[in-house]
């Protein structure tokens, strides 16, 4: 993934939506390349999406949880398990796959509307119901979560106990996966 830029959030859902812009940006950035700098692009969003869903997974559903919010929740899991579905499927076939441009606008659209579904259902409840204090500790959090997500989607780990449990593993494995890769293709 490439260097992440010093983000400046107030709190969480500052942080959440600064981190929506830059999803659809890298989106942008695999549309518009080619060869390997289009696998390059894919690589850093596949890992850009693994590590802010659990996140999300792990800090900003069940919070919204606790404010009797279980439908908007529900909705977001089963998004967010389609497009690791989709997502899962596009790194087995491969950026040069026939059909990779098609599923690649179709998960987009998915992610995007998710994404707008959070900004819309769920964060305004996060800044209505939750002291500023926490959010911004919630910021936090959320960063240090995503440094010990794993970098790969894994369908089926759309919850707390499935990212603690499992999360871990599949963080090393994932992480040891992605440093044999850059090792194999000369990089560091």
């Amino acid at each position: 993934m490439p260097d992440q830029k010093s983000v400046v959030a107030d709190d969480v859902v500052d942080l959440l939506l600064i981190q929506h812009a830059q999803v659809e940006e890298q989106f942008l950035l695999v549309i518009g390349s080619t060869g390997e700098t289009r696998r390059q692009a894919f690589d850093d969003l596949v890992r850009l999406l693994a590590v802010h869903e659990t996140a999300e997974e792990e800090l900003i559903h069940p919070l919204s949880r606790t404010l009797r919010n279980d439908a908007v929740v529900d909705d977001r899991l089963a998004e967010e398990r389609q497009a690791k579905e989709t997502l899962t499927a596009l790194i087995d076939a491969g950026v040069d796959a026939e059909g990779f441009d098609t599923g690649l606008l179709l998960l987009r659209t998915a992610v995007l509307e998710h994404a707008r579904h959070e900004e819309r259902y769920e964060f305004p409840h996060l800044r209505a119901r939750v002291p500023a204090e926490r959010l911004q500790r919630l910021a936090t959090a959320f960063a240090a979560a995503e440094k010990v997500a794993p970098t790969r989607p894994h369908p089926g780990a759309e919850s707390v106990k499935a990212n603690i449990a499992g999360g871990p593993v599949l963080a090393i494995v994932d992480r040891v996966r992605d440093a044999v890769r850059r090792a194999a293709d000369g990089k560091n």
